[in-house]
């Protein structure tokens, strides 16, 4: 039995399918109890912890969902004798929140893993690299509305991972004695940079695209007049200041894992082209 936080985001709903194909019986922490599911999922509400978490053998830890509740989710996973906690966390996050962009949109990615790791439960963090889809988020309006991307930092590269090796890792993850105790960083396969991975966009959807830096002072502007948070880009500018002269290191953990290489920004694309329309 597998108790899943964040069963309907980007990362739960590919780990439900993946833990219900290999049979497991999954139960889905919801805000409400009528949410469409996965056939073979059950929903429960964090409101009934102790119904829950009654006979789970593995519980998987969202670090935004949980954030409020961290404390008492894992009190009561205890109190059941829960078997292990399976946290994501993120590849930064040694880092100074004040380092991490995304803490400024409510991810706790630091502090979620450091309760999981002092519960006194058996653990593992999983610590992915920037998701794939967040090039969704950052082009998908203006490839919609033209050929030529406008962005800073041309030259920033990093290796995006496709969220279905994020669930696959922490599916594994959640089964695999051999994994306890460990923080696990995962990656793409490769660091691509920004014009690079505009490129792929086009060529998958059979459009010419190109992308075109303009300064760091004119692009975070533009983000900020489109609602972003200003400290969230703020820092998301002196990351890429940061890492374009220290990128991200590529690792293997996902190849060691799976046993398969970890799927290449191309395949993510070709996942999600409808999305791009």
């Amino acid at each position: 039995m597998y108790l899943v936080t964040g069963a309907t985001g980007v990362i739960g709903r590919p780990l439900m399918d993946t833990l219900l194909a290999s049979g497991a019986q999954v139960r889905a922490v919801t805000r409400q109890s009528n949410v469409s599911l996965p056939q073979g999922a059950h929903a429960v509400t964090a409101d009934d912890l102790d119904s829950a978490l009654q006979g789970v053998d593995s519980l998987f830890v969202h670090p935004r969902a949980t954030k409020d509740d961290i404390a008492s989710l894992l009190a009561h996973a205890a109190e059941h004798r829960v078997g292990r906690v399976v946290v994501m966390s993120a590849i930064n996050a040694d880092d100074d929140v004040s380092l991490q962009p995304s803490w400024f949109n409510g991810d706790r990615n630091t502090e979620v893993e450091r309760a999981v790791v002092n519960s006194g439960l058996p653990w593992v963090s999983v610590r992915p690299s920037s998701f794939a889809m967040n090039t969704l988020t950052m082009w998908s309006g203006q490839v919609a509305n033209g050929d030529m991307v406008f962005g800073p930092f041309a030259e920033f590269a990093e290796p995006l991972i496709h969220e279905w090796d994020v669930a696959d890792v922490i599916a594994r993850a959640m089964v695999d004695d051999a994994l306890l105790g460990r923080t696990i960083p995962i990656t793409g396969p490769e660091a691509l940079r920004m014009d690079q991975l505009v490129a792929i966009i086009g060529e998958t959807l059979d459009r010419p695209l190109g992308f075109q830096e303009v300064p760091s002072e004119m692009a975070a502007k533009g983000m900020i007049a489109h609602g972003l948070d200003k400290q969230f880009v703020d820092a998301l500018m002196a990351r890429y200041a940061r890492e374009i002269k220290q990128p991200l290191t590529v690792t293997s953990n996902v190849e060691d894992i799976l046993g398969r290489p970890a799927l290449p920004f191309a395949t993510w694309v070709a996942d999600h082209k409808d999305d791009w329309s």
